[in-house]
């Protein structure tokens, strides 16, 4: 590293101010604080000094994924074999959707940071960090045969409708991955729904219906039958979404970003009281056969679990004051099962939910503040001439 370190500080000046690459202090800085931790400290003024930054917590947050994206690679590999009748180890079928997921990852990478890169040039600020965490988000909530250039176009409307339009990294009210998503399945529905996106490479007479979708089509037929049992759906043994299906591996990611303090734990317990709640009110209300479907299952179907962990908890596009926080995350979860069995063109709900409350987030904050100002108001004596 001391010689990396070396290396950098011999280039640095072309880099800088008056240097043969001026121009490009943008993209120099952003490798050399993504490589080793800026040396500048504050001199003055009233500052909280930490020892972790945006690209450490947005780091975290990767990390903090990756039980996800590796057990959908497995997946990958398990639904394809599956499908075709064919029994394979464990390495041949991580390999498999290896193949498969890697590819929309480096896309999604390259697309995001070279938008983030270019519009850093032209404004002539620092490279945005946020990228890290988005570029592997919008291939985890995508199925593993998603053509390779809708995921660019995705990832170039999110970046720049989504994010790079309200002023970058900070700024954006929106979830930039969920942004992406929701394009794809508004601007190409067949390659973001129905039963043949979510099974890479399968026997043409295999039904690759995930839970919301057999679910959704029992209301049509009066009963639901799943393929699959809870337990199945716990574990991510199902077709889906590369990471939304292991509702155990999210679990595992939840569980790092609670104990570093990157994510809300009140966002997500919030998210899953509202999909309690709503899903045991249908249950009691029952006038379809999704209403009677356990409300307990809402919890490992479809993006739930992915949302309320690594979406819903995003710190730009949620609230920001505690108790906005609980109802913030309580009507996620209570929408996103509401709009799954109330409206079963839209089966993921949870993306609709959460892109919704995103724009209501600033409200909400908004007369959470006001309200503990009136509160404490009404708790202070009257002065007396």
């Amino acid at each position: 590293m001391k010689a990396l370190r070396k290396q950098l500080d011999k280039i640095k000046p072309q880099f800088q101010k008056g240097g043969k690459f001026e121009k490009l202090h943008s993209s120099f800085d952003a490798f050399e604080t993504f490589l080793f931790v800026p040396d500048k400290t504050t001199a003055h003024g009233s500052h909280i000094r930490d020892s972790i930054d945006m690209k450490r917590t947005m780091s975290i947050v990767v990390i903090a994924m990756i039980p996800a994206l590796l057990f959908g690679m497995w997946n990958i590999g398990h639904q394809h074999f599956h499908s075709i009748g064919e029994t394979a180890a464990l390495l041949d079928k991580f390999l498999f959707g290896l193949a498969k997921a890697l590819p929309i990852i480096v896309v999604s990478y390259v697309t995001g940071l070279g938008i983030e890169f270019a519009f850093a040039q032209i404004r002539g600020h620092e490279v945005n960090e946020g990228f890290l965490v988005s570029g592997m988000l919008i291939p985890l909530v995508l199925p593993p045969d998603i053509p390779l250039w809708m995921v660019a176009v995705a990832t170039a409307f999110a970046v720049v409708i989504g994010k790079e339009v309200f002023g970058g990294t900070g700024m954006n009210i929106l979830n930039p991955a969920l942004t992406a998503r929701a394009f794809l399945f508004f601007a190409y529905p067949a390659q973001l729904s129905g039963d043949k996106v979510w099974i890479a490479d399968k026997a043409d007479a295999y039904s690759g219906a995930t839970p919301l979708a057999e679910a959704a089509a029992g209301i049509d037929a009066g009963v639901v039958n799943f393929s699959h049992s809870f337990m199945d759906m716990f574990l991510g043994v199902i077709p889906g979404s590369i990471g939304e299906t292991s509702t155990l591996a999210i679990l595992f990611g939840a569980l790092i970003l609670i104990f570093t303090g990157v994510g809300s734990l009140r966002i997500m317990l919030s998210v899953i009281i509202g999909g309690v709640f709503m899903g045991g009110l249908l249950n009691i209300v029952g006038a379809n056969a999704f209403m009677d479907v356990p409300f307990y299952y809402h919890l490992v179907m479809g993006g739930f679990a992915f949302g309320a962990v690594y979406m819903a908890t995003d710190p730009v596009t949620a609230s920001q004051t505690n108790t906005g926080k609980l109802i913030y995350g309580f009507l996620i979860g209570l929408m996103a099962v509401l709009i799954r069995v109330l409206n079963p063109a839209y089966p993921e709900g949870m993306m609709l939910a959460i892109l919704l409350m995103n724009v209501f987030a600033p409200l909400i904050d908004h007369y959470v503040v006001e309200a503990n100002i009136k509160r404490r108001l009404k708790r202070m004596k009257p002065v007396k001439a």
